[in-house]
């Protein structure tokens, strides 16, 4: 692998792996997990409040109509009264009250639409981590079974050896003590596997007994070999949480210039226009009209304190998006260092398992042909057998690992969400 400095992330990075499987799983996923849903429909949700928030820096108009019938005391007739009027009322936004909470809504609002591109690369990096996951337990599962398929091969040679009175009894009781420690190894394997397997229907959006048909192996993914690394400037740009927490951090700016807004003047204009009359036929007449404009001024005296501690605590919420903020920043940059450490390592151990296998399968075949001649005893044949065992097994962790941490990677430069923006705009 190498690393690209300044290179961009593409938004479907899970395609540099070259597997079909999960290609087509991740589509599926995408359309049909309930987690996504509920990130677009709070984003839909935060959305239209801000929208209905808008509606604060216009007058507010509503109309009324009315028909009264009552009976004074001593009266042999009904009254009856008929109104209809309009009334207008406008609360100017002098202080910046509406200005401010609008801004908030907006900003919060914002945090959610990054909260939703945290959430599809949460479930797009489950989702291949799961996968990798997959294969990796299938192939610990697969070596184990050519392990055994070995051991029982030479069990029967064991036995061979022991009916021809060659060896003794100890050495058929060593195999088959040898050959029922690997099978040991299997059932916390398929465990595991069947646990994976449900997860990824879950994440797929199904019941775990639906599952998601493709099986996944380790010869089904083909390591990425050109890694983007980007730049910290942009870092901070493409990460979901750190654009939310930046997000947060304007609402909460916002909200002071509301706690601000509330402790000064508010001043409220009205006006109405109607009529009314005794009888329907009148309603027309000029003489019924009724209008009227009113003027007032709002001014908190005593709150007992309540509005000063409420910007304060406003300001008080601001230092702390301010320092989450920073904390967010922080951890981004260690994801990043770790992943990248981590591939260094893991290429290490790579190459040293490939040795470590090639070695412990020229010791086994060497050792099992030497036992057979009579040349060494039994002990070191079992020695070897198990060496073999764990070299097969750490080398299918270690190609494993390297999946995994490339997949890791391309989550911690935040999954290339950008470029799903442009591609809408296009469209």
């Amino acid at each position: 692998q190498r690393f690209k400095q300044g290179g961009d992330v593409p938004s479907a990075w899970w395609r540099l792996f070259g597997s079909a499987p999960l290609n087509h799983l991740m589509d599926q996923a995408i359309k049909a997990s309930p987690s996504l849903q509920a990130a677009h429909a709070a984003l839909r949700k935060a959305q239209e409040t801000a929208s209905a928030s808008y509606g604060g820096f216009f007058p507010t108009l509503s109309g009324s109509a009315s028909n009264t019938h009552s009976k004074a005391a001593g009266s042999t007739k009904p009254l009856t009264l008929y109104n209809t009027s309009v009334s207008l009322s406008y609360v100017p936004d002098i202080f910046g009250a509406t200005r401010r909470a609008y801004e908030g809504l907006n900003a919060a609002a914002e945090a959610k639409r990054f909260e939703v591109e945290a959430a599809y690369l949460t479930l797009t990096s489950n989702i291949a981590t799961a996968a990798i996951q997959e294969a990796s337990l299938r192939g610990q599962i697969k070596a184990y079974g050519a392990i055994i398929k070995a051991q029982k091969k030479q069990l029967e040679l064991v036995k061979a050896q022991f009916k021809a009175g060659a060896v003794a009894k100890t050495n058929v009781l060593a195999q088959e003590s040898a050959v029922a420690e690997s099978k040991t190894s299997i059932p916390p394997l398929e465990k595991n596997l069947a646990q994976t397997r449900h997860l990824l229907a879950v994440l797929a959006g199904r019941f775990p007994s639906e599952g998601v048909g493709a099986k996944f192996t380790l010869k089904s993914f083909r390591l990425p070999q050109s890694i983007p690394v980007s730049l910290p400037s942009k870092l901070v740009e493409q990460r979901p949480d750190v654009r939310t927490a930046l997000a947060n951090l304007r609402a909460a700016n916002a909200n002071i210039g509301v706690a601000t807004a509330a402790m000064l003047p508010q001043i409220t204009l009205t006006g109405s226009y109607g009529v009314g009359a005794s009888k329907m036929v009148d309603m027309f007449s000029p003489t019924t009209a009724l209008w009227g404009l009113a003027a007032g001024l709002t001014q908190p005296l005593f709150e007992g304190g309540k509005l000063r501690h409420e910007k304060r605590a406003s300001e008080a919420a601001f230092n702390q998006a301010a320092a989450l903020y920073r904390q967010i920043v922080l951890s981004a940059f260690q994801d990043v260092a770790d992943t990248l450490k981590a591939l260094e390592s893991d290429a290490r151990t790579l190459k040293l398992q490939l040795a470590s296998k090639r070695a412990a399968t020229a010791t086994l075949d060497l050792t099992t042909q030497q036992y057979n001649a009579g040349a060494i005893g039994y002990a070191s044949l079992l020695t070897a057998q198990a060496g073999y065992q764990k070299s097969k097994v750490a080398l299918v962790k270690a190609q494993a690992a390297r999946l995994a941490d490339t997949a890791a990677l391309y989550q911690a430069l935040g999954g290339g969400w950008w470029h799903q923006e442009e591609e809408k705009k296009q469209k």
